[in-house]
Parts: C-alpha cells; structure tokens; sequence
C-alpha cells in the first residue's frame, strides 16, 4: 500500500493468515472490535479476499490546477484484498466513503461572477468537492485512486464534475520522495508507525504522509448556472478559467495524511 509499508506486508501477511487458520468462517457482520472494517466483503460475497483493510485519510489538500481545497473533513476507504494484497474489492458500505470538502471562494471563486455575492444567500454560494472513487484502487508500492470530484452546489446541477471514469484524476500516492513534471519540484512523504494489538492482531500503520505532485488534472463537465430565470446556462468555461484546468501533469498536488489497518478475514468475520 505504500513504500516502506510494503516492506513489512509479507510478514503481516504471514500473522494475518495464521489468526484467519484459527478462526471458524461465519456471518457476515463485523466481530465486536472489528466494526471499522464494515464493507470489506465477507467469504459468502467475495471467497478470493483474505486481508480486509481500512484507511482513513485525515486531513491534507488537493490542488487542482490553481483551485486549493483542504481535506477539513475525514474520510474512510474500506475494503479487502487477496494473498497477495490486489484485487481489491469493497461490499456494501465499502469503497470510499467521500465527504463534502467547502471550496474557498464558493460559487463566486469558481465562476469569477463577483455579482452573485449581492444575490444569493450564504447557503447558495456555498461549493463543496466532494471525491468519488470512478475506478479500482490499487494497494501495492503506493496507494493508486481513479477519482472524479463532484462541485456541489444547489446551483451548479446535479452532474459537475472535475474527472470522469474515461478521463479521472488518477491519484498515485507514496510516502517517499516524487519525481514530477516541471514545473513541480519533488516533494516527500512520511513512513507510517506501525504497531500490532496482541489482542485483535489488527495491524496499525498510523500517521502516514502519501503525496503525489504528478498527476493531470481534467477540466470540468456536466456544470450549469441555474439563475435568474435561466436554466442549465453552460458553465463548464467559467470553472475551468477561474480554476487552472484542464492541468498538464506537473501542476497539480496533493498530501494526505492517512492511518490503515489490517486484519484477516476470518477474524472480521468470525
């Protein structure tokens, strides 16, 4: 799932798979201690999964082109792996659990319209990103995300979207030093701490730093201005001026700072 933290999987693999030998197979709830890895698919949904995981991304920021947005609000990427810790797949409850992130500037930084300010109310000028996974995340030398960020506004339409599944933001984070595009310059993340509970077995990697600084950004779709009287006013332009995009790789960044744990699938679902 990351640099340094791949080399200590093969060994959590090996306890992983010796407290999954010891437990029976059976319903498909969570284990009492095991309830944050809700949506990593049981034996009955997915056989081929033997390792479930939890990651929660805490705080950091995406910076699309020249649009910042801080991740003020957590959220949670669950689900479950193979032996050989691929193939992940998530079940009900599962994948990415996206939370709304405000957008500064609201609806007037990303359309430019300083009027709007003298006629809607603070709740209509209110944006927020809201992150969607639009593809199979990967778990191996870093942590790999296809996403497509949602710009929610009440007057933006119901499908304003940075990224899409044909074209996303493929996110591909490490935790060691990147080698992007110019004009970014390389910047590094941090090594997690690790530690196993001798009760559970669940293993904790806390405090990891994953960074990327060379992915492309694509420009936005699917957005329209419903005001005064007009309806589904293209503003697809509008957002992509006030916000740098489409930017070529090398111009975009993110740091997320995120804690995962793991556990045997037999334990979760003893």
């Amino acid at each position: 799932m990351l640099m340094r933290l791949r080399r200590w999987l093969p060994a959590a693999a090996l306890t992983i798979a010796a407290l999954a030998a010891a437990a029976p197979a059976g319903a498909a709830t969570p284990a009492k201690g095991f309830e944050q890895f809700t949506g990593c698919p049981s034996p009955a949904e997915d056989p081929t999964i033997s390792i479930c995981i939890n990651s929660r991304i805490k705080t950091g920021f995406f910076k699309l082109g020249t649009r910042f947005v801080g991740i003020q609000n957590p959220m949670t990427l669950t689900g479950g792996v193979n032996e050989q810790l691929g193939g992940f797949r998530a079940g009900p409850g599962g994948g990415l659990r996206g939370v709304k992130q405000p957008v500064p500037g609201g609806l007037v930084g990303i359309t430019g319209l300083d009027f709007l300010v003298d006629l809607l109310s603070v709740s209509q000028l209110q944006v927020f990103a809201l992150p969607e996974l639009v593809g199979q995340p990967v778990i191996g030398e870093g942590i790999t995300l296809p996403l497509r960020v949602r710009l929610v506004n009440p007057l933006l339409g119901n499908n304003c979207y940075v990224g899409s599944a044909a074209n996303p933001i493929r996110l591909e984070m490490i935790e060691g030093t990147t080698n992007p595009p110019p004009p970014n310059k390389p910047i590094s993340g941090r090594a997690p701490d690790f530690v196993q509970d001798p009760e559970t077995g669940i293993l904790s990697f806390s405090n990891g730093l994953f960074v990327d600084n060379s992915f492309a950004a694509p420009g936005a779709s699917g957005c329209v201005l419903n005001l005064l009287g007009l309806l589904g006013v293209d503003a697809n332009a509008l957002v992509n001026l006030q916000s740098g995009i489409p930017a070529a790789a090398g111009r975009n960044e993110t740091q997320q700072e995120i804690d995962i744990e793991l556990a045997g699938i037999e334990s979760v679902y003893p």
